[in-house]
């Protein structure tokens, strides 16, 4: 059953609502059904923002996957129709042995990736996360929590700008809402922004400084390894003052990428620069002869450390999505295999 949770009333507009969905919609779709967007999933329902007010709608089994931030058509009694297109998207592989692809987010348009400054703080962690951003097609900004941690910032923001000249580094203290009104330039009307960052990251705290409300449960830190409780558990949509949408996602202990060589080939693309003037078309940068990526480690123009990543992710990411594959190619063996028997049973009954 449908139930009305509340009733504020927002323009589309201001929910995130955009020209790239508007193309989708046919004339009669317009006129007989209303846009919805997805605030937060449950088990059994999920709660979605339209311009009347906040839903609650039951989760049916024809209902594809859905992830915070996508939209939806739903009647005018409230009854799921269909899912639009997403303009970007969030996906990791399922935390565990289980071989599948998990939606963590869609429809972004900015993802901040929280890092730490402590002892927690991890510049391969860093490079995992824009793979995944940039895989999705979505602007990352480096946000450093908990800046009150450290004497001076910059010496990490340096670091950081090391990975790319180009990227976006904001340090900022989660409890002082000046500091974190840094962020507010990503926070316009209509505009979705995601939480990205391991657990204990400070992610919770900046949340709830930006909405000026505890929006989510907070944690204290572990003084023996600087590392933070993970108290956010559920993907959740925010309105902000600013007029923004803010998407928080819990802290995520696993994060193994799949089908993200798109993603992985931008965050390292000075690597692959550099690969492509190597002697051999081949080359694994290891012990080559003629290796540029290898040279330019000797002449300290490129950190062993970002080297040894961008291998071990590239292992990942073909491994999960050799393994993905695979579920894949089984899944439609079987079904043709259902068929066929469901096929030959209505022959068989009909000869009957």
């Amino acid at each position: 059953m449908t139930t009305l949770i509340s009733q504020p009333i927002h323009a589309l507009q201001e929910l995130g609502w955009k020209p790239y969905f508007q193309q989708q919609l046919s004339l009669q779709e317009w006129e007989t059904c209303k846009p919805a967007r997805v605030s937060a999933v449950h088990k059994s329902r999920i709660d979605v923002l339209t311009e009347q007010g906040l839903l609650s709608l039951p989760m049916l089994p024809a209902m594809p996957a859905l992830a915070v931030g996508d939209w939806l058509l739903v009647s005018e009694t409230n009854a799921y129709m269909r899912l639009l297109d997403r303009y970007s998207r969030f996906q990791r592989k399922a935390a565990g042995s289980k071989v599948a692809e998990q939606l963590i987010a869609s429809n972004i348009d900015t993802v901040f990736i929280v890092c730490s400054l402590n002892q927690d703080f991890n510049l391969s962690r860093i490079e995992r996360y824009l793979a995944l951003a940039h895989q999705a097609g979505v602007e990352p900004v480096i946000v450093l929590s908990k800046a009150d941690c450290v004497e001076d910032p910059a010496p990490f923001m340096e670091q950081v700008r090391q990975l790319d000249s180009m990227l976006l580094i904001e340090a900022v203290n989660g409890l002082d809402p000046d500091s974190v009104a840094k962020l507010s330039a990503w926070c316009g009307k209509g505009k979705t922004i995601a939480f990205l960052g391991s657990s204990g990251a400070g992610k919770s705290t900046l949340v709830n400084t930006l909405l000026s409300a505890n929006a989510q449960l907070t944690g204290s830190i572990r003084e023996d390894d600087s590392k933070g409780r993970h108290t956010t558990t559920a993907r959740s949509l925010h309105l902000m003052a600013e007029g923004g949408l803010l998407l928080d996602t819990p802290g995520m202990r696993e994060l193994q990428l799949a089908d993200c060589s798109e993603g992985l080939s931008v965050t390292f693309n000075d690597i692959e620069a550099l690969a492509e003037t190597c002697r051999f078309s081949d080359c694994s940068h290891r012990q080559e002869p003629g290796c540029a990526v290898q040279e330019a480690i000797i002449n300290g123009d490129l950190d062993e450390r970002r080297l040894r990543n961008y291998h071990k992710l590239n292992r990942e990411i073909a491994f999960n999505s050799a393994s993905i594959a695979e579920k894949r190619a089984k899944a439609k063996q079987i079904g043709r295999y259902h068929h066929a028997i469901q096929t030959s049973n209505r022959k068989h009954k009909n000869r009957v």
